[in-house]
């Protein structure tokens, strides 16, 4: 006979100061991305296990090339900490941050970064540089790459893949 009762009451635990939990709400920014018919990536920040902000990208939506999603979270934990400097946050993003971003990160002094899926060709985080551990700079962030990888490609794959599609078919001018 095989019981569904749990072993423990740890079978239920959700730890929601875990890096993948954390990032499962950054997913959840990337969703309304998605939606939106945005980039799909999201980000949180999180001060001692509370999560301060929360944003995606909008860069169609607002018309603005620096409407990132990590760029708009920074806005808000600044205005939510009162204080540019973020030296006791956490930034979660669903892919590897760019060069503008992490520019903004390393100036901000987030304490440590972790992403979703690496970008080889555009991430600054260790995808083709390091701008966020970079020994000339002011500040090094603690880089944690990987965190729900294979759902934060999942999301974009799916999205280009759309536009593509919409393209091709002509229900998308551009």
């Amino acid at each position: 006979m095989v019981s569904s009762a749990p072993d423990s009451e740890d079978e239920f635990f959700i730890d929601l100061l875990s890096d993948p939990y954390l990032m499962s709400q950054a997913m959840r920014q990337a969703q309304k991305a998605y939606m939106a018919e945005e980039v799909p990536i999201g980000a949180i920040i999180v001060r001692e296990g509370t999560i301060i902000a929360r944003a995606h990208n909008q860069v169609e939506t607002l018309k603005d090339a620096t409407a990132h999603a990590e760029m708009l979270a920074l806005t808000q934990a600044q205005e939510a900490m009162g204080d540019w400097r973020l030296n006791e946050c956490d930034l979660y993003v669903t892919k590897e941050p760019c060069p503008m971003c992490a520019g903004a990160i390393v100036h901000c002094r987030i304490r440590r970064v972790i992403f979703g899926c690496s970008d080889a060709k555009g991430g600054a985080a260790g995808g083709f540089i390091n701008l966020l551990q970079q020994p000339t700079l002011n500040h090094f962030s603690e880089v944690t790459p990987g965190v729900l990888e294979e759902e934060s490609i999942g999301l974009l794959k799916s999205f280009f893949h759309e536009a593509r599609a919409k393209k091709k078919s002509g229900l998308n001018p551009e």
